[in-house]
């Protein structure tokens, strides 16, 4: 196809034409990245005749697609697209093919797609990229997903697109009969993974560790006793629920989010889960002070919290990990917040850990003075020889 667009002062598809007079039915101006969509549908034949342009590629370096997804997930509407890509060249017209999105690591490998393409073609002109191509739907079809994208090209391999908004929400269900569209209300799974971030950040990574904190250095201070035991059970207890709350979010996003691979992630908080469960179970199976079996529950109970702690502030990270790898730095300043927030706790608890083995190791010569037997039942923190226990 030889036509080549040519675009009045005003950017709307309306205002817009072909060099060679060729007409298409419908046209919408798309709703990000300085995109258009033109095209001619004969719902009898399937035959869908479009030119998708793209305004402001203002070099030879960059790519520009336009896709169909048959899926209709709007919370994933990458993976399953069926695209048609063009790279300008620095001589003559730009490459154009087709490409099966299969994944989010895609670099746009040359290949076929689900819909027969006839004319495939495209134009570079004026800073604006021009997709001409026909496609045969299936019969029936009205509606589909349809994504558009650009990003930079490294010698001749299409690189990850940007994560800004802009081209998080490139992406809209359209009507070919009636030109209306049904855009990404609200960008939900963004939100919903917003929520299960902060869930889990707070719940294992951040109220976890307080929980500790307050069960090891408060029952130093015997004025604390029996007041930093409920305080620990209470912090615990949050922290699981709101825990769980995040674990059924995670298990949610994972449901709708074919294609994303996050095994390290998804097995950590599996394990999280499972040993939060053990430890409330424990509570409830806790001997009492002076059963011969107390010391052995002691030892799981201090193993399991400890193990779960540290695989929930990992886990946090590894979190973080999986958005940078699927939408870039948009999360950093979150990240660095959390990395403040344990780099806080962690002085926090070598503060307490020095400063009550200085009460310890007092109060220790001060036992020693006394006469035998006196106070040689105290213990506190597990830094003496017969731990304080409730």
């Amino acid at each position: 196809m030889s036509c080549v667009l040519v675009t009045s002062s005003a950017q709307t598809c309306r205002n817009q034409t072909f060099s060679n007079n060729k007409v298409f039915t419908t046209c919408r101006d798309l709703p990000e990245l300085t995109a258009y969509l033109h095209w001619t549908y004969e719902q009898a034949s399937g035959k869908l005749d479009i030119a998708f342009r793209h305004a402001g590629i203002t070099s030879t370096n960059r790519w520009v697609a336009w896709a169909l997804n048959p899926r209709n997930n709007m919370d994933s509407a990458m993976i399953g697209a069926q695209a048609l890509v063009a790279i300008p060249q620095t001589s003559g017209s730009p490459r154009a093919y087709t490409s099966s999105v299969e994944s989010t690591s895609t670099q746009l490998e040359e290949g076929t797609i689900s819909y027969p393409v006839s004319g495939l073609s495209a134009t570079y002109q004026n800073n604006e990229v021009t997709i001409f191509a026909t496609l045969t739907l299936p019969n029936g079809t009205t509606s589909l997903l349809h994504v558009w994208q650009d990003g930079t090209v490294s010698g001749s391999t299409p690189q990850e697109h940007s994560h800004e908004s802009s081209h998080q929400n490139s992406r809209e269900m359209l009507d070919f009969l009636s030109g209306s569209s049904t855009q990404a209300g609200g960008n939900s799974r963004q939100k919903r993974r917003n929520t299960h971030g902060v869930l889990n950040a707070v719940s294992w990574g951040v109220l976890m560790p307080i929980g500790a904190i307050i069960a090891r250095y408060l029952k130093v201070f015997k004025s604390a006793d029996p007041a930093w035991f409920y305080l620990h059970v209470t912090c615990q207890a949050s922290a699981y629920i709101v825990g769980l709350a995040g674990f059924g979010t995670g298990l949610k996003l994972g449901h709708d989010s074919a294609g994303v691979e996050y095994d390290t992630h998804k097995t950590l908080a599996i394990i999280l889960a499972c040993f939060g469960t053990l430890q409330v179970f424990a509570l409830f199976l806790r001997p009492n002070k002076d059963h011969k079996y107390r010391v052995y529950w002691n030892v799981y109970h201090y193993l399991v919290g400890y193990a779960t702690i540290i695989i929930s502030i990992v886990n946090v990270f590894q979190g973080f990990k999986t958005l940078e790898n699927y939408v870039g730095d948009r999360y950093n300043s979150w990240k660095h917040a959390y990395i403040g927030i344990i780099g806080a706790l962690g002085g926090i608890a070598v503060f307490l850990e020095a400063y009550t083995w200085i009460i310890v190791l007092k109060r220790r010569q001060s036992e020693s003075k006394m006469p035998h037997g006196v106070n040689g039942a105290n213990g506190v923190n597990g830094h003496a020889s017969r731990p304080q226990q409730v």
